[in-house]
């Protein structure tokens, strides 16, 4: 029994100590990132370049996820709430899912599955190629040519995909109710006017913030620190995609914590 008992001590221990060590590990690289971003921004097309290739590529699969989470919020909403409240008010109830949960998150998770593992995957293959070992050797700052401006790139655009991933659920959200349900847009938008509140905007603006700085600084660390060639990528594309994913549970919580 004993035995069992220190068996059990030491793996909480190890198991503690690796998350420290993995945490301290992620803020200092976090901090030298921010340390390179003012030479970043003197270098702005790379900014231009990763914006493009992270945000507006990702657009197609934004939309299409959008229109299936609006359309099935409204029918959900009018399955649950029909006995107890008013049609009228289906707009309401969506518009509020949408701008505080389902728009922020959703999108986060899907651009997750595209963006994090392209970072991680992106930046793993540099590293056991040694293309980063060149950048070095030439006297180039990885992290203020490579790292930065992903980063930079993935807080800037994940609001703005949030923002058409929001428009895009109302949109079909209301289409639904009008050819599905019966209820006009006129009194599907009147009822999501009756309780919306600019709050509920930004919240929805700062998870999406929070959630492109976890997604970018998930996918460029692993990646960076990929060790053990084409199985070591996979692994890092793997951590990356899992972390930020378990990142943005936790940090949706804490933003709800402090904002509502």
């Amino acid at each position: 029994m004993v035995i069992f008992f220190d068996k059990v001590a030491q793996g909480v221990g190890r198991v503690t100590r690796e998350a420290i060590e993995q945490f301290g590990s992620i803020s200092i690289f976090f901090w030298r990132v921010l340390l390179a971003s003012p030479v970043t921004v003197k270098r702005f097309h790379l900014i231009v370049e990763q914006m493009m290739l992270l945000g507006v590529c990702s657009i197609p699969i934004v939309f299409l996820v959008s229109l299936f989470v609006g359309a099935i919020s409204a029918w959900q909403v009018q399955y649950l709430f029909a006995d107890a409240i008013p049609l009228t008010y289906l707009g309401a109830a969506v518009g509020k899912a949408v701008f505080t949960e389902l728009g922020p998150v959703l999108t986060a998770i899907v651009v997750t599955g595209r963006v994090g593992a392209k970072l991680a995957a992106e930046l793993g293959t540099m590293r056991v190629t040694e293309q980063i070992d060149a950048l070095t050797c030439l006297s180039m700052d990885p992290y203020s040519y490579l790292l930065a401006p992903r980063m930079i790139a993935g807080v800037i655009m994940l609001p703005i995909l949030t923002i058409f991933s929001s428009f895009f659920a109302i949109v079909s959200a209301q289409l639904l109710s009008q050819y599905a349900l019966g209820l006009s847009g006129a009194a599907f938008y009147h009822g999501m006017k009756l309780l919306f509140k600019v709050q509920d905007v930004v919240v929805c603006l700062t998870k999406a913030f929070v959630f492109g700085g976890v997604i970018s600084l998930s996918g460029c660390y692993y990646g960076f620190l990929t060790k053990g060639g084409a199985v070591g990528v996979g692994n890092s594309t793997k951590k990356a995609v899992v972390a930020a994913m378990v990142l943005i549970l936790v940090s949706n919580l804490l933003v709800v914590s402090i904002l509502l």
